[in-house]
């Protein structure tokens, strides 16, 4: 994957079998949103394997001793809301590039933009609705309308704002936990049942609801998604996926995901970035196992340290993968990772279908059953799998199967599935 240099923009060359059609894509951010993409699976499989919990509260459910404890803190230090950041960072980014080539081509970007976002929310909820309540889909379309308000400021007005929603969504936690030291015991009780810590007759109802088949889980699959939809999205993730959203806009107008920054710019930015971030994920790491993980600390406090830290280590990723993606070697595994990126809704929804069907009952009906350990191996599998069949199908398709009707959706025209140079 070699680079050139274009009105001092930094590009990436067509890796080898792509269509001429993709020749002007930004492959630096295509090799880190294939990176986000199969990061974020580290995470999610937990909550496609294990009731919903576990995921908040690593205690609620399994084994966490010896490998399997590992496993979790490897994961919480180096994916847990860091995969998630930098793939809303790509998506404030990528609302940025294909608004200011739509404006280029003449396009009105804004009724392009809107629409693009309207289908994004639909396919969104039938994600949720009809496969896995844990969708990302729905709030970034919901996200992505609003950050479009501010695509014409500054690069360093849109830092700013995002700051101002990262505090934001960091302040609502900390009052909900003010709020929370203030309830009685009952009061706290109930929520930590419902939300922390389940009674084991709960336990086995979601048990049995993803046991059983697809109708089985629908009740149990639709409350919760309502519940991401609603409560939990204006509460929790609004905040900071629209602040990383901006974020993403103002790194892209500062050449930083494209790749256009020096190469001591990113060594210094992945070395603060990991310094910072992993150190204040450790420490919350440390202060939720001090206190037993206990509701009244850890679900709104000792989140806190990991809220912050995932920013840092977004920013440690980040530039290390633009040194990767500058440096020469490994050109097969950033070749795959660009195909996986330029993929990215297809290869989301496909990790939905192959999780679900290993661990849900009208699969294999693993749910509940795989330790943590079982849980990444099965994630890695995955993982080599879209490697390795991703760049195959870009080699005869322009894009992936979601991407082209979500274009063709867009755009109100059939597009061209085929390459040019398989179908010329």
């Amino acid at each position: 994957m070699s680079t050139t240099t274009s009105g001092g923009s930094l590009r990436a060359e067509p890796h080898v079998g792509a269509p001429i059609a993709q020749a002007d894509r930004l492959h630096s951010i295509d090799l880190l949103r294939g990176f986000a993409l199969l990061g974020i699976l580290a995470m999610n499989i937990q909550s496609f394997s294990m009731p919903g919990a576990a995921y908040l509260n690593p205690t609620a459910y399994g084994d966490l001793t010896g490998a399997n404890l590992w496993v979790w803190s490897l994961c919480h230090l180096l994916a847990d809301q860091k995969m998630y950041g930098i793939f809303s960072i790509l998506f404030g980014a990528g609302i940025l590039l294909m608004t200011e080539r739509a404006e280029a081509a003449g396009s009105q970007s804004g009724r392009l933009h809107y629409r693009r976002m309207w289908w994004l929310l639909l396919f969104g909820l039938l994600h949720a609705h009809l496969l896995w309540y844990g969708d990302i889909l729905y709030p970034y379309a919901l996200c992505g309308m609003f950050v479009y308000l501010f695509r014409r400021r500054s690069a360093r007005t849109l830092l700013a704002l995002a700051g101002v929603f990262f505090v934001i969504g960091s302040a609502v936690y900390i009052m909900l936990g003010l709020l929370i030291q203030s309830w009685p015991p009952e009061a706290v009780a109930a929520f930590s049942e419902e939300n922390w810590l389940p009674p084991d007759e709960q336990v086995r109802q979601e048990l049995a609801a993803y046991r059983g088949g697809w109708l089985a889980q629908a009740a149990w699959r639709s409350s919760e998604a309502i519940l991401m939809q609603t409560v939990f999205f204006l509460f929790a993730v609004a905040w900071k996926t629209t602040g990383n959203m901006l974020l993403g806009m103002a790194l892209f107008k500062s050449g930083v995901v494209s790749a256009e920054r020096s190469r001591a710019f990113y060594a210094r930015l992945s070395a603060a970035g990991f310094v910072v971030g992993l150190a204040l994920a450790s420490y919350g790491i440390w202060r939720n196992f001090a206190v037993g993980w206990d509701v009244r600390y850890s679900f709104a406090f000792g989140s806190q340290f990991n809220y912050w830290g995932a920013i840092a280590a977004d920013m440690g990723w980040i530039g290390l993968w633009m040194l990767i993606y500058l440096s020469r070697g490994l050109e097969r595994v950033k070749a795959a990772l660009v195909a996986v990126g330029r993929t990215a809704f297809s290869n989301y929804i496909l990790q939905t279908i192959i999780a679900t069907t290993i661990f849900y009952g009208h699969g294999f009906g693993h749910f509940g059953s795989v330790s943590r350990v079982g849980q990444l191996l099965i994630c890695l599998a995955i993982w080599i799998v879209q490697l390795v069949i991703t760049p195959i199908w870009l080699r005869h398709f322009d894009y992936g199967p979601l991407e082209w009707l979500w274009r063709s959706l867009t755009y109100k025209r059939r597009m061209p599935l085929r390459a040019a140079a398989v179908s010329g």
